[in-house]
């Protein structure tokens, strides 16, 4: 089966290595494109506050927030996240975010995440993990995305649990998710793809407004797409892909599920 990976480049390449070792055929087409910060003094301050423990739990939505919240602007120190420097807890959606956080130097007996078990890896399923600590006592800090123009992306749920639970919550944005940029060939390519039988793997809800963007008139009723969460299932529906499957996040369960659709 042709699997279009629609993921960051970094994790995309990795995923698509997977995919053809299982027999796909893999194309790497990110639709969303990590990039830093116009400016990262806000960011810079929060690093600081964390340092000195201003937090009680540190939330990282995904794994490019943890690598650049720890790795970017070299001229700071890093934070030295160690469980007697710190008390801080770092908290996680998922195992990518584990897995970043780890590679960052945070102890595995700092974070908090769903366990491998967990059905989904998501706000709710974090929320299930830690929600009975949290009080008035709790101050937050959710570390995210912003869009290209610099705004805020992504859901407020868990923030808003934690607000419900009596405690505070800052934000910051550690990186831009900005639209790829597409010469004519690559739109044509991708417009191909929505009715030859590709399967698009789409992991993000963010991903389907870009290529909604990169192909205006584009017919997606005959598109067949594979989302990692209902949620994204439902925003493949709305974008107006013909077939949506679902399968868990993790990378062998979306491979089995590829498996099962030939």
């Amino acid at each position: 089966m042709r699997v279009i990976v629609t993921r960051p480049l970094r994790e995309a390449q990795s995923w698509a290595d997977v995919l053809a070792g299982a027999g796909c055929t893999a194309l790497v087409w990110p639709l969303i494109d990590i990039a830093p910060l116009a400016d990262a003094q806000e960011l810079v301050r929060a690093r600081a506050r964390a340092q000195l423990s201003g937090y009680t739990d540190v939330m990282f939505v995904s794994a490019a927030a943890a690598g650049h919240f720890f790795e970017s602007n070299r001229a700071v120190p890093p934070v030295e996240w160690t469980s007697s420097a710190i008390k801080t807890r770092a908290l996680a959606t998922g195992q990518g975010t584990v897995a970043a956080l780890r590679r960052c130097g945070v102890p595995a007996e700092c974070i908090d995440a769903p366990g491998d078990a967990a059905p989904r890896w998501d706000s709710e399923a974090l929320w299930s993990r830690v929600g009975s600590r949290m009080g008035p006592h709790s101050r937050v800090l959710v570390v995210r995305g912003a869009d290209a123009d610099g705004e805020a992306a992504g859901r407020d749920w868990f923030a808003s649990q934690v607000a419900g639970a009596g405690g505070s919550v800052e934000f910051v944005a550690a990186y831009r998710r900005m639209p790829p940029v597409w010469n004519p060939a690559q739109c044509a390519a991708a417009e191909r793809a929505l009715v030859d039988g590709s399967l698009w793997l789409i992991s993000s809800s963010q991903a389907l407004r870009h290529l909604r963007g990169l192909l205006p008139g584009a017919d997606f009723t005959h598109a067949h797409a594979l989302a990692t969460h209902p949620r994204i299932a439902q925003a493949a529906r709305e974008t107006g892909f013909g077939v949506v499957h679902e399968s868990p996040p993790r990378l062998d369960d979306v491979v089995a599920s590829i498996k099962s659709l030939t």
